[in-house]
């Protein structure tokens, strides 16, 4: 008979190990996020008094047009970056699942290997990259094209975020193309079926959770992004984040930039609910 206590039965050992984190979450995670929230139904008194007062009017000024076009317009970015990383990082995932195991572990540790620079110096290498007299116009020059301008306009913008992305699809793309059953792809060549063909029918279908996982935490960071679109975008590619970094820094109106910060975590929660949503149902039908 086996003596070994169950988990949920050992509370001394579990409170032991969870309260640090959840004391750690609570005060600084938590109660932060509470006191923005307050601030966003409050509202500005002099230069640094912050009345709370249970009104609505800053959620009723993001009706305005000119903050639903930044809206819109970062949600467009936000979502044109996961589809252009989806179609750059699946066939990277399909490679390195199907690589050998040498060959996996190098380009794994090519694919992480920007995680080990800061996103600051990334951009700025970017800028070097794609400025008027960087190395893309340069080479662009030597057949007698150029110079074309790649830097400080909406194409820098969409650019850069994929660059920056791209790892949070490919990652979780070949974690779930990796635990595929290498069986059913070889069954569907031996019916016949060509290697797209395959592809579409079976490996997307049997990969489809990771690569929804994939593309909402693609999706999530680039919605929010505040550094790229500022240094690589013009006048007119700022997101969200920059306007709600005007509220905090330059217009001193915190209240209001707590409301378009909880309006985005708001549409950071809801993409989580339909991405739950979505796996329910399938496990649903395949239940």
């Amino acid at each position: 008979m086996s003596t070994e206590q169950p988990w949920s039965r050992a509370k001394g050992p579990f409170a032991a190990v969870f309260t640090a984190p959840a004391l750690w979450l609570l005060f600084f995670f938590l109660v932060p996020l509470a006191i923005i929230w307050a601030y966003s139904f409050g509202t500005t008194q002099g230069l640094t008094e912050i009345d709370i007062n249970g009104t609505f009017s800053n959620y009723a000024r993001i009706a305005d047009p000119v903050y639903i076009e930044v809206f819109v317009k970062s949600l467009w970015y936000a979502a044109l970056t996961t589809f252009l990383c989806l179609v750059v990082g699946f066939p990277v995932a399909l490679a390195i699942t199907f690589a050998s195991d040498r060959a996996k572990v190098w380009l794994l540790l090519l694919i992480m290997l920007p995680f080990w620079t800061n996103l600051l110096v990334r951009t700025y290498a970017l800028m070097a990259v794609l400025r008027t007299e960087g190395f893309v116009n340069d080479m662009l020059g030597w057949v007698g094209l150029g110079p074309w301008p790649l830097l400080h306009n909406n194409f820098a913008v969409v650019f850069g975020l994929v660059y920056v992305n791209l790892p949070f699809l490919v990652l979780p793309l070949y974690s779930a193309l990796d635990r595929l059953d290498r069986s059913l792809l070889e069954a569907s060549l031996d019916l016949g079926a060509g290697h797209i063909r395959t592809i579409f029918e079976v490996v997307v279908p049997l990969a489809l959770p990771g690569i929804l996982s994939g593309l909402l935490i693609t999706f999530i960071p680039a919605l929010g992004s505040y550094l790229t679109p500022d240094l690589l975008g013009g006048p007119d590619s700022q997101m969200i984040a920059n306007v709600i970094e005007r509220q905090f820094k330059r217009a001193n109106d915190w209240p209001f930039g707590s409301a378009l910060s909880f309006i985005l975590m708001y549409l950071t929660f809801f993409a989580i609910a339909a991405q739950g949503l979505v796996a329910k149902r399938r496990k649903g039908m395949e239940a």
